[in-house]
């Protein structure tokens, strides 16, 4: 229908010409008697004949009626065309509908190998590994959550990811209870290295050291602002000056932690020991303390030294301000002060920077209290090494992406602390073969960690997952997101009368897809998955239950993760392990004794 209505004008124009060529046909015939060879030789030797065909009258009628028909017709035509109106039949208040999976995701998920996706609810997903497809059907990998309390973001998005087995994950563990259930699977199936890094208890954690990290002056600069914006409080802030003055004095610290002090000394708790040889005395302006005179020395041995430039800067505060300074740096690194924190980030077992390595892939948990935020300062340390180390290894050491997937699965993500430029990290992750799933409760957590960087965080995730809530910010923006459709609406009329009437109307209007109060009442098992370029879609949340390695997934004693008995057995050499096992073998044969109890006694039997 709409290529007739297009090719409307070329049938008008074909007709006419079709008359035309009728009315000049029809005159040679008459004339030349249907002598054709002659009409067309006098045709070419006289071509004005032609005018004969179409004889002109000058008779003032025959001029100006036709000349007014035609113009008034090509008025009509211009104005028509103007003001043409634009018309979408059943669309015209809104075109929102809900998406067909089958035909929406086709050529998306692999059909093939079904551990080559990303799952996002019961049928619902996208390929890991699209470097295949077409560009139309890729996405970034980046995906946002939201779901409030008990909707089963642990559940039903990140336990069937993890055992998908198809990158190196990095999974923040709010209860600690992630790892005790698909750890086993990870191990055991998938060959996974575990990594454990717990702030909760930390006895059962591996040691992590973040200076083991800090390559060059930026990785300073970097773990120092993430220090101070961790560390900080949610209250109003004060006057920037204490928080420069502060950064001044981590900076030269650790910059001569890393460079001169053994290797077993280049943790953080060495930085709180350098904060207590900082003595001042406010009444004696020349008296130095024992850091004074090392960075004397150091000077003598290099003036163009990082450290030395930055804690002259500090020094240049009074003897007064200098002990505030000192005051304020011991405070907000107070938690350093305990024995067993200070042990747990004296040396590294973590080996971050081999995460996305070819061969053996990585699953390492991140342990945080759901509760208090203490330590998040140290897990927010953590994920910006992480972000930032990865993205210079993958540029250096494998020409810009990682042979292996690295996900980072950050449930809560609003208890980890504020990551700085993660606005900006976020989106050249993709790039490097890096993705991140950021799990929140509500939108409004996120706005209150990045401020006016949220929209950008969000934005940066192609594929978006609503499992429930009742977050009046989260659940207005997903109705306004999903957009309207169009409806038809009928109102009846009835007039009471000696003459009853009865009216009857018709019209289209505009109605959301989904209305606060319809996101608001959504069933528990729905959820609503939105992928970038394509139509939303309302389907089931992910059934754990269905998935292939399911029976891999704890049950009971069977498949529990032991913490404790996986760390001790990391400690304890292999040789010495065999021998463990052998003398315990040996110790079980020796009691091997069974007690037969008869009515004359008991009788042992060896």
């Amino acid at each position: 229908m709409e290529k007739i209505k297009e090719n409307k004008t070329y049938i008008i124009l074909g007709v006419m010409v079709c008359i035309l060529l009728n009315y000049l046909f029809y005159y040679f015939r008459v004339t030349f008697e249907g002598n054709t060879l002659a009409a067309i030789d006098y045709l070419f030797s006289e071509p004005q004949y032609l005018l004969y065909a179409f004889p002109l009258s000058f008779n003032v009628i025959d001029l100006f009626v036709p000349l007014f028909t035609v113009v008034f017709a090509v008025f009509v035509l211009i104005d028509k065309k103007n003001n043409k109106k634009k018309y979408k039949k059943g669309v015209e208040h809104g075109s929102a509908q809900w998406g067909d999976v089958e035909k929406d995701l086709k050529g998306m998920y692999d059909e093939e190998d079904q551990y080559n996706n990303i799952l996002f609810s019961e049928n619902t997903k996208i390929k890991l590994d699209d470097k295949g497809a077409p560009f139309k059907l890729r996405r970034n990998k980046n995906v946002y959550v939201v779901g409030g309390s008990g909707s089963g973001k642990t559940r039903f998005v990140i336990k069937p990811n993890m055992l998908q087995m198809n990158a190196s994950y990095v999974c923040t563990d709010p209860k600690g209870t992630i790892v005790n259930e698909v750890g086993m699977a990870l191990k055991n199936i998938g060959k996974y290295k575990i990594k454990i890094f717990n702030t909760v208890k930390f006895s059962k954690s591996m040691r992590y050291n973040p200076l083991q990290y800090v390559y060059n002056e930026q990785d300073i600069l970097k773990l120092v602002h993430t220090i101070i914006a961790n560390t900080s409080g949610d209250g109003p802030k004060g006057d920037p000056f204490w928080e420069k003055a502060e950064s001044l004095l981590y900076q030269a610290y650790f910059s001569l932690i890393v460079s001169k002090f053994p290797k077993e000394e280049q943790h953080l708790g060495t930085l709180m020991d350098l904060i207590t040889y900082s003595t001042v005395k406010e009444d004696d302006e020349d008296y130095k303390n024992p850091m004074d005179y090392l960075f004397e020395e150091l000077e003598k041995e290099d003036s163009n030294h990082f450290a030395v430039k930055q804690y002259k800067l500090y020094k240049l505060a009074a003897g007064k301000t200098a002990k505030s300074i000192l005051i304020s740096c011991g405070g907000r690194l107070s938690p350093l002060n305990i024995p067993a924190m200070r042990d747990l980030l004296s040396t590294d077992e973590l080996e971050l920077d081999t995460l996305g390595d070819e061969g053996r892939k990585t699953a390492m948990f991140i342990i945080v209290p759901d509760t208090d935020d203490t330590f998040n300062f140290i897990v927010a340390i953590m994920y910006s090494q992480l972000f930032n180390m990865l993205c210079t290894i993958a540029d250096d050491k494998y020409k810009g992406e990682f042979p292996t997937h690295v996900r980072f699965l950050l449930d809560e993500f609003a208890n980890i602390g504020q990551i700085p430029n993660f606005e900006k990290l976020i989106s050249t992750i993709r790039s490097r073969n890096i993705s991140a799933t950021i799990i929140l409760q509500a939108f409004s957590q996120l706005k209150t960690i990045y401020k006016d960087k949220a929209d950008t965080i969000v934005g940066n995730c192609d594929t978006s997952v609503f499992l429930g809530g009742k977050e009046k910010t989260t659940i207005k923006s997903l109705s306004e997101e999903l957009g309207k459709e169009t409806i038809d609406d009928s109102n009846e009329s009835k007039t009471r009368s000696n003459n009853n009437s009865f009216g009857q109307a018709y019209s289209k209007l505009g109605r959301s897809l989904m209305t606060q109060d319809e996101l608001l009442v959504m069933e528990r098992d729905e959820c609503i998955v939105q992928i970038i370029g394509k139509r939303p879609f309302k389907d089931k949340k992910y059934d754990l239950t269905t998935h292939p390695r399911y029976k891999f997934h704890s049950k009971g004693k069977k498949y529990w993760f032991d913490i404790e008995k996986y760390l001790e057995a990391l400690k304890t050499p292999k040789n010495q392990q065999k021998r463990n096992t052998t003398n315990k073998q040996e110790k079980q044969r020796e009691e091997l004794k069974l007690i037969l109890t008869t009515v004359n006694g008991s009788r042992e039997i060896s």
